[in-house]
């Protein structure tokens, strides 16, 4: 899933070097929470207007990780 966000990110972005994505597991709620941050000019395109581009890419995450069968969420920026 790491792999997903990372290639919609880059494929969006103009500084593709600078994306990073973290993955953190949150055994409370047994989610994966994955972090994407990109450099501060790119931050309106990962958005998109009215948040468009994130929910898109929140949709298909969350379609990959119910195909493993796990639950999963996308944060962006800090």
């Amino acid at each position: 899933m790491k792999e997903l966000v990372e290639f919609i990110a880059r494929a969006i972005v103009d500084n593709p070097d600078e994306v990073e994505v973290e993955v953190e597991e949150d055994e409370e709620s047994r989610r994966t929470i994955l972090h994407l941050y990109v450099a501060d000019d790119d931050m309106g395109k990962v958005i998109g207007k009215q948040g468009r581009i994130a929910n898109a890419m929140r949709d298909l995450l969350k379609v990959a990780a119910v195909q493993r069968g796990v639950r999963a969420s996308l944060d962006i920026g800090d």
